[in-house]
């Protein structure tokens, strides 16, 4: 299981070098994701749901019609970024069909 402990910005910027068009800013990893239409949008958050149940991790969702952003922190770390956030923005990179 990933490390819940929170990361230095140097690891932060070396995750975020795999991880495109993903962002660190307010201690937590971002990003805005653009579909066709709001039923696109949705099915992307419902597959997010089972890998974050999974994970018992559970991301910041944001959505307005055809645009989901995510944000990633881990409030045991005190809200911090930690491998957990960078395990999930994989996971999610591993299935999005944008």
């Amino acid at each position: 299981m990933p490390s819940r402990e929170p990361l230095s910005n140097a690891d932060i910027d070396d995750a975020l070098s795999d991880l495109e068009g993903w962002t660190h800013a307010d201690d937590k990893l971002q990003k805005t994701f653009e579909f066709s239409n709001f039923r696109e949008a949705i099915s992307f958050i419902v597959r997010l749901s089972y890998h974050a149940e999974e994970m018992m991790h559970h991301p910041e969702l944001e959505n307005v019609y055809s645009t989901v952003s995510v944000a990633l922190t881990t409030h045991d770390a005190d809200g911090r970024v930690t491998e957990m956030d960078v395990e999930l923005a994989t996971k999610i990179e591993d299935f999005v069909w944008v």
